[in-house]
């Protein structure tokens, strides 16, 4: 697989675990969170857990001593596959998990292969798992700030990875233009001009005190607008210098100027936020979904339709939703010794044998993986692209919903 789809899928691995462990509680305070950067020896975590495992021996309350004590026994057993932490680091997330009815199971988690390396040491012991330091390793950094405004309102935020966040929308109260003559006249227009100043000084202003704090973040400012007011502001120096110096040219037409502004200054700037996967991910699938309409397309969704199109050799591009949950398992039964592969969604039960109906049937679990894993290797074998298509996006949502989240581009139509 090449690199880019590699780290996509670390991410998405990732990401689903913490999803997990953050919905994960405790009885007591008797999950054990274990984080070590790659310049922590193993051999003095391993003498930190033992002297917790020590200290969990002056816990009065049976049920949670053993749960911890448990708890470390299990991270100590899983150090012991680790000569060093690697490039990463290794984080460890290990206890007696509620499962409902008052019932606990011990669950264990090891992330080995993190997106970036884990930065400081962490020991915890709570009802919940330690994950801050894995919540800040997917905060998207690659960002761009919006602004939109006319002598209405204005509006301000971000564009972030694939997501829009409009941190606030104001309303001016400059007055709009009349018909009277004479010095009322002048001294209305005084008054107006003096209202939009100081509009577009606070708009400007707040916009510039939110961006500051994260300027070394931000790949460039786009500005835009339904008129004229959006030139006005940049060329009289309303914002910060520091912000100036990363506004971006040309600034854009849009038909308002509030979060709906944001949204179509999204769309009409792709070209210059080219390095926002919010825009590229919404081009792919729009693509996809002006295919699909097509009475010969060159486009295909479903499991079993991808697949003969991968078998083909046909498929230009994968697109597959990040919302998958489902599995590629390898079956084999006891009593027959039977052997075959279905997509299995986690929750499921265990089928039963196709050819004798036995029950007695468990997974092979060195030959089983993720659907998205199997799916990417499978469009690696005629080197066609692969897309991981997010929910954060209106389009990423609809190829999930509608589509069942795994499409494709294709080379040529297929039947």
């Amino acid at each position: 697989m090449a690199d880019e789809i590699a780290q996509q899928q670390r991410r998405l691995r990732f990401k689903k675990s913490l999803q997990e462990l953050s919905g994960m509680k405790g009885m007591g305070t008797e999950l054990v969170s274990v984080v070590i950067p790659p310049d922590r020896m193993i051999h003095d975590v391993r003498h930190h857990l033992s002297n917790e495992a020590g200290q969990a021996a002056n816990i009065k309350s049976k049920s949670t001593k053993k749960h911890v004590t448990d708890a470390i026994e299990s991270a100590l057993s899983t150090l012991n596959r680790y000569k060093t932490p690697g490039e990463g680091g290794i984080a460890i997330f290990v206890g007696h998990v509620i499962v409902g009815n008052n019932k606990t199971r011990l669950m264990s988690t090891v992330i080995d292969d993190p997106p970036e390396p884990f930065s400081s040491f962490r020991y915890r012991c709570d009802s919940t798992f330690e994950v801050s330091q894995l919540e800040e390793m997917l905060i998207d950094r690659t960002s761009y700030a919006l602004f939109v405004i006319d002598r209405s309102e204005a509006a301000y935020g971000l564009a972030s990875g694939k997501k829009l966040h409009c941190q606030e929308h104001i309303t001016s109260l400059v007055p709009s233009k009349h018909g009277r003559g004479g010095q009322s006249a002048q001294r209305f227009e005084r008054l107006i001009e003096e209202a939009a100043h100081n509009f577009f000084k606070k708009a400007a202003e707040r916009a510039s005190n939110y961006w500051l704090p994260m300027v070394q973040d931000l790949k460039g400012v786009i500005i835009g607008g339904p008129g004229a007011t959006k030139d006005f502001v940049v060329k009289n120096d309303y914002f910060h210098h520091e912000i100036k110096k990363l506004i971006a040219e040309p600034y854009f037409d849009v038909g308002y100027s509030n979060e709906s502004g944001l949204r179509e200054l999204i769309q009409r700037a792709g070209s210059t936020m080219d390095q926002i996967e919010l825009d590229v991910e919404r081009t792919i699938v729009d693509e996809f979904l002006q295919e699909v309409m097509k009475s010969n397309p060159k486009a295909t969704y479903g499991e079993i339709m991808i697949r003969s199109a991968l078998d083909q050799g046909a498929v230009a591009t994968l697109l597959l939703s990040e919302a998958i949950t489902k599995r590629r398992v390898r079956w084999f039964c006891k009593e027959c010794k039977n052997e075959w592969e279905t997509t299995h969604e986690k929750s499921s039960v265990n089928p039963t044998c196709p050819e004798c109906k036995s029950s007695k049937v468990n997974e092979d679990k060195e030959n089983s993986m993720e659907l998205i894993d199997e799916l990417t290797i499978l469009a690696g074998h005629t080197s066609a692209k692969v897309r991981l298509i997010s929910l954060d996006t209106e389009e990423g949502s609809t190829l999930y919903t509608a589509f069942g989240g795994i499409t494709a581009l294709l080379r040529y139509p297929i039947s």
